[in-house]
């Protein structure tokens, strides 16, 4: 089931505003009937009193309609005409409000999934909506990724409702079925981020990924324990990121060389300083070496392999290198 963003009101509020709507016409009636009261016919022949206009507009406006009052004055009959009679309808679309709203918000949200079907193409699946899946959209969001390109994929209803909470696109059902994928356009995806909760889910997701594709969407998967790094490669995974590892450097880090960690949360925290980045080589820097760059060059990227700059080949730039290099990420007043 697909989730799109939305926002609504409480049911009872709904019903709050439909009852002093219905009450309030009633009332508009009563007081429509009273002033015009010498215009109607009692079957007693007594009168109308409150109570009888009362009963008069309900009677009316649901359309019951025993005939015991009725408007025999010119006056009375052109009230009825132009006021009673739409009235009645309105009164009738406030009963029946809530059955017209649920079907219009089928047919709204119809024509939303066939639209979102028909546009959705080179978008990031994100599998899983934990801290690791909400921490990746948060990376591509911060890098100008609009939230229209995102897609959820979460088996748990209230991760799903977060989701649509924070404006993503979000599909309800497990990232290791193909029929959920398949939803989510996998086909169509420029890539696949695995954030599940387990391991042996991440190797599952990979293998289902990779055989709807054929290897041709990149997929990113995140690993709990570096033994299973491997295994997630030989699924599928072009890119591993193992999570219990790399905080457990880190915290090595932390005790024999404190300021390495405020350098890498420099790096990876957004506005704050430095920023990773990666730019195509422009031409004026083909055959110059990344040390003479104004830019704080630190890798090329030189199709698809990393080199750093202390190998032999990334001593010159090449045409079609890419350049990763440290940028200042401060904002504008700060850096000024």
């Amino acid at each position: 089931m697909i989730h799109f963003p939305v926002v609504t009101r409480g049911p009872l509020r709904a019903l709050s505003v439909r009852v002093f709507a219905a009450v309030a016409l009633v009332l508009i009636i009563v007081v429509v009937v009273w002033i015009d009261r010498r215009g109607y016919r009692d079957v007693n022949e007594d009168g109308l009193a409150l109570l009888d206009c009362f009963y008069y507009a309900v009677v009316t406006l649901s359309t019951t309609g025993y005939g015991d009052i009725t408007p025999i004055s010119p006056s009375a009959r052109l009230v009825n005409v132009l006021v009673i009679t739409p009235a009645r309808v309105l009164f009738l679309i406030i009963l029946v409000g809530t059955t017209l709203e649920v079907l219009t918000e089928q047919y709204r949200k119809g024509l939303r999934v066939t639209r979102w079907r028909r546009n959705v193409k080179d978008h990031v699946i994100i599998c899983g909506y934990g801290t690791k899946g909400r921490s990746a959209i948060s990376a591509l969001l911060e890098t100008g990724v609009d939230k229209s390109r995102i897609v959820v994929v979460e088996r748990h209803g209230a991760a799903v409702r977060q989701a649509t909470s924070a404006g993503l696109v979000a599909i309800e059902g497990s990232a290791t079925r193909s029929s959920v994928l398949n939803e989510a356009h996998v086909k169509s995806a420029k890539a696949v981020i695995i954030a599940a909760d387990s391991d042996d889910a991440s190797v599952l997701i990979t293998l289902t990924v990779r055989q709807l594709t054929a290897g041709q969407v990149r997929i990113i998967a995140a690993a709990r324990e570096a033994e299973n790094a491997d295994l997630l490669k030989q699924s599928g995974a072009h890119h591993v990121i193992v999570s219990s590892a790399t905080a457990g450097r880190l915290l090595g880090l932390s005790t024999s060389a404190p300021p390495l960690i405020d350098v890498v949360e420099d790096l990876l925290t957004p506005g704050q300083g430095m920023a990773l980045a990666m730019r195509s080589a422009n031409r004026d820097e083909v055959g110059r070496s990344p040390r003479e760059l104004e830019t704080l060059v630190i890798a090329l990227v030189r199709r698809g392999k990393v080199l750093s700059l202390a190998e032999r080949g990334s001593s010159t730039i090449e045409t079609g290198d890419m350049l990763v290099h440290v940028r200042d990420d401060r904002p504008a007043t700060a850096a000024s």
